[in-house]
């Protein structure tokens, strides 16, 4: 009788995670062109300086840089099969800083410590907190951010053998702003080209701007971007193993709302140019195929970046609704969300000034 073993990954359940640990992510990603279009592709995104060369070499670059968002997948999939393959949901983000831009052809590889692990009162699973560091071939961090995680226990009821919440910025300061992006030439800044004529200057503190345009969403396209980016968690392909979860089917990948909402959020703030860090963000209820995004962002502070007299800072929170246009800004009833909202992400954004 031959032997029977397993050499299979079935994920980490919520015990086994040790506090202060450093897990080393498999299969470095070297990011190419192809990933570049395809992410257009998907998306729409229409950034000009990440969608021409021309257009980024004239204000500094050397060449278009990859899209903060699609850097963020990408170290983000690297993680899932150590840390969030066994999830119920993932919770929220913190301090993500975008410390230096990503370009074709640079490998992008991940590891992540946990800092922090807190049982529900349930007992049938944990919180897992992360921080998750992205490195290039040259091992210099291109994206540092923290994350949340709920994960199902292996043996429900069994006690938690340590517990630590940990403290997080709720936001990232001005000063930190500036390390992702290179001086640029505002005067080469075209906005005609760019698509907008507002720069950091036109926008003011408690201003809302709805995005007006609305997104479905495809079956196939968000199975393919979650492809694309390596995730491997199970809600988002598996529709057998779906039947048996809360909704009965697969639920859309909470990045590929960031992306939507973001690529959105260019009819209103086309010359919010580079995400320099991500303050906090919640996915407040679930998107599925079929559903109609729309999204609308409030200027939360327009600050200037020290050192820098190039680009000014807005820290925007972006909210995103399915099936629910924003024209009347929707975002909470009470203490409680309006029926609707998907996302609420907090995140600073650089403009030229």
């Amino acid at each position: 009788m031959s032997e029977i073993t397993s050499k299979t990954n079935t994920g980490r359940f919520f015990e086994d995670f040790r506090l202060g640990e450093t897990i080393v992510h498999a299969t470095p990603r070297t990011v190419t062109v192809g990933d570049v279009s395809l992410y257009t592709a998907l998306y729409g995104t229409r950034f000009a300086v990440q969608s021409s060369d021309a257009f980024a070499k004239a204000i500094g670059y050397p060449v278009a840089p990859v899209d903060d968002l699609l850097v963020f997948h990408i170290v983000f999939g690297k993680t899932v099969p150590d840390i969030s393959l066994n999830a119920v949901a993932n919770l929220g983000y913190a301090d993500g800083r975008f410390l230096k831009p990503v370009f074709p052809g640079d490998t992008l590889s991940t590891t992540s410590e946990v800092i922090g692990l807190k049982q529900t009162s349930g007992g049938d699973a944990g919180i897992v907190y992360v921080r998750s560091i992205g490195r290039n071939q040259h091992n210099e961090i291109v994206l540092s951010y923290a994350r949340w995680v709920l994960v199902r226990k292996r043996r429900p009821g069994t006690p938690a053998e340590f517990e630590l919440v940990p403290e997080l910025p709720k936001s990232v300061a001005p000063e930190a702003l500036g390390e992702g992006c290179p001086p640029l030439h505002p005067a080469a800044y075209d906005d005609a080209l760019s698509g907008s004529p507002f720069r950091w200057g036109d926008y003011r503190a408690g201003e809302r701007i709805d995005h007006v345009d609305g997104m479905t969403v495809e079956e196939a396209e968000h199975q393919i971007a979650t492809r694309l980016y390596q995730n491997t968690a199970k809600v988002h392909f598996d529709a057998y193993g779906a039947r048996e979860t809360r909704f009965g089917k697969r639920l859309i990948y909470g990045g590929h709302v960031i992306s939507l909402a973001r690529a959105l959020s260019f009819n209103g703030l086309g010359n919010a140019f580079h995400i320099a860090a991500i303050n906090a963000g919640r996915h407040v209820s679930p998107l599925f195929a079929g559903d109609t995004v729309f999204a609308w962002s409030e200027v939360l502070e327009a600050a200037e970046v020290p050192g820098r007299e190039d680009v000014g800072a807005l820290r925007l929170r972006l909210v995103a609704t399915k099936n629910l246009p924003c024209n009347e800004h929707p975002l909470k009833h009470a203490d409680q969300y309006a029926d609707g909202v998907i996302l609420d992400f907090d995140y600073w954004a650089l403009l030229p000034r």
